[in-house]
């Protein structure tokens, strides 16, 4: 059943998806396609699983959503590496990474906790 509480995660992968699509926005500009919708895609399926998983069917559905989040967060993390360091590519504003490495950890400490409860 969803619960509409206010929810750090989600409040925070919600701002955190207008980040990525401003940045992947600034990337297409620049006729990069294929990296823009790589952050795209990757940066904003972090906050849709984790809303998804506020309607899980069970806890283990809940665990698997959180799941498939740090693996787009990795994701995602890789190419903002990438942009960092590649002379091709704008880098990210130092804030979004810092932001990811963030919520990397709140969505590794929610994985946690909940497969202890």
């Amino acid at each position: 059943m969803r619960n509409d509480k206010d929810n750090l995660i989600v409040n925070l992968t919600f701002k955190f998806s207008l980040e990525v699509i401003n940045f992947s926005e600034q990337i297409r500009t620049l006729h990069k396609y294929e990296m823009a919708s790589q952050i795209f895609r990757s940066g904003t399926s972090i906050g849709t699983n984790i809303r998804e998983a506020q309607n899980a069917e069970s806890k283990a559905d809940f665990i698997h959503k959180f799941k498939i989040s740090a693996k787009e967060a990795d994701e995602l993390e890789y190419w903002l590496l990438l942009c960092e360091k590649s002379e091709h590519y704008p880098a990210p504003k130092k804030e979004m990474l810092t932001d990811l490495k963030s919520i990397i950890r709140i969505i590794s400490k929610i994985i946690s906790s909940s497969k202890k409860s």
